[in-house]
């Protein structure tokens, strides 16, 4: 029996115009206990908004 999980689809964001995974960040804002950060494509120069919730130890 093996632990490897096989994923159908890889994970990670990929420029929906050219299928590129490589982004150049461009700016990191805090908001209300999220970060969001604006990528844009090495590729094709799409610009995208990601946003990501810290993780941690809540009290």
């Amino acid at each position: 029996m093996s632990c490897q999980k096989t994923d159908p689809e890889p994970k990670g964001l990929v420029c929906p115009n050219c299928g590129c995974r490589h982004f150049y960040v461009v700016y990191t804002r805090p908001r209300a206990e999220k970060i969001v950060r604006r990528k844009e494509c090495r590729y094709c120069g799409r610009r995208i908004t990601t946003t990501e919730t810290a993780m941690g130890c809540r009290k």
